[in-house]
């Protein structure tokens, strides 16, 4: 039997009615004002959101080597710019993507239960893009459906599509992303088991929260969010089955996903879709050999966020070699570690034609739904404008021409890792 929860008492059909969510919400809208880099954000995602749901988002896989050192990695590559390069600001940032025209060269890559950060959800994070003009990007785990998606934005889309068993569920979920107007599909190759994320063992992890005693009292502690998730409608995985409440997500995951998927399959899937697609979760050069022979477009250099495999290396560091293995007119995205306008000019400079991010996104959604997206993608976008201008290079294409001349390595330094108070301000993902 089914745990009594406030949903299923019908608690959010009475607070729906009683709008106190702007009086919860103003000490989040005041804090996100303040906030001037994607640490900030961060922090302000930290003080909103329930702690079991920000310490979903925010960490990774064992003892998060692997999150740390794929922000470390971009400390250790200098950026030897050019002087007198004649350029003003604002520069033109556009580029394709899944040949697509975009304003950005950057995107918010596709997320599972966006819900569980900010009401608004996916749907916020699709607002933020479109008003941007760039990619979005769904995840077949979202909890906004894919004809919501299509409706609210008729840019760029990118469907992100995980190995399920059931191939009467691939090609009905496929079906519904060509009808809703996506133009690309990503095949993730790296979640074939479940990453091992301590932090949500710790916090006993669940959607909805299993109402302990500890995760009232946090809740307590948390009222804009705890108002926003009991006043709105409990959330299923729309893209798959709306019956499939969020909470079923781990017996879901065990259930459908199909470890032994293989090139073989991958060669059938491609058949299905027809259409531009990527094999997200690229980290070596004869893989990415591979995945072209296969089918795919495009190269999605990933490592899931660093949540899967502990001590899978940083993509900015195996960016360069499948860069080189698939040659220069093969596409190639890249996420991994992102956290400032610089990492993406140096993923630019390196190989990648575009570059997603996650974490930046989601601490914007988490700290305050549409507007909190959009201040994230502000941030980066100048940042980026700056570092550009400042390398000397006035395009997207003139730096991935130039790039690997003007992006160098040098050993690691003990100035380039946290002071004392460096956790604080989110540098390197928490610490427990």
């Amino acid at each position: 039997m089914s745990m009594i929860n406030p949903h299923k008492l019908g608690v959010h059909k009475l607070l729906k009615h009683i709008p106190l969510n702007a009086m919860f919400d103003a000490p989040s809208k005041a804090r996100l004002r303040k906030a001037v880099n994607i640490a900030d954000l961060r922090l302000c995602a930290k003080q909103r959101a329930h702690k079991m749901v920000f310490d979903y988002l925010d960490a990774g896989a064992d003892d998060e080597i692997s999150l740390r050192r794929g922000k470390d990695a971009y400390s250790e590559l200098e950026m030897h710019y050019h002087i007198l390069s004649g350029l003003k600001p604002p520069l033109d940032l556009s580029t394709k993507i899944f040949g697509q025209d975009v304003k950005l060269p950057f995107f918010g890559c596709p997320t599972a239960g966006n819900r569980m950060f900010h009401w608004e959800g996916e749907t916020a994070a699709a607002r933020a893009a479109k008003h941007h003009g760039t990619l979005y990007g769904l995840s077949s785990l979202a909890t906004t459906g894919i004809a919501e998606i299509g409706q609210l934005t008729d840019g760029p889309k990118v469907f992100q599509l995980y190995v399920w068993k059931d191939r009467e569920l691939v090609r009905d979920v496929l079906a519904k992303a060509k009808e809703g107007g996506f133009h690309a599909m990503a095949l993730t190759v790296d979640f074939t088991w479940y990453g091992n994320r301590e932090r949500d063992i710790r916090n006993d992890f669940s959607i909805p929260p299993k109402y302990s005693m500890a995760q009232v009292v946090e809740a307590i502690r948390k009222p804009a969010w705890t108002y926003d998730f009991l006043s709105h409608e409990a959330y299923t995985y729309a893209c798959i089955n709306t019956e499939v409440p969020a909470d079923s997500l781990a017996a879901f995951v065990n259930s459908q996903i199909a470890p032994e998927f293989d090139w073989r399959d991958a060669e059938w899937l491609l058949g299905e879709w027809n259409m531009p697609s990527a094999v997200k979760g690229v980290c070596r050069p004869d893989d990415a050999i591979k995945a072209v022979e296969t089918g795919f477009t495009t190269m999605w250099v990933s490592n899931h966020g660093a949540r899967q495999l502990e001590t899978s290396p940083a993509t900015i560091d195996v960016l360069p070699s499948i860069r080189e293995a698939v040659g220069p007119d093969v596409e190639i995205i890249m996420d991994g570690g992102v956290q400032r306008g610089t990492d993406i000019c140096k993923a630019l400079a390196l190989g990648a034609d575009s570059v997603g991010v996650g974490k930046p996104y989601l601490y914007g959604l988490a700290a305050g739904g549409t507007e909190g997206v959009i201040k994230a993608y502000d941030i980066l976008k100048i940042e980026l404008d700056r570092a550009m201008g400042l390398l000397g290079t006035g395009t997207v294409d003139e730096l991935k021409k130039r790039g690997p001349g003007l992006i160098k390595r040098r050993g690691a330094s003990a100035r380039d890792y946290p002071d004392r108070y460096a956790y604080e301000r989110g540098y390197g993902g928490g610490v427990i």
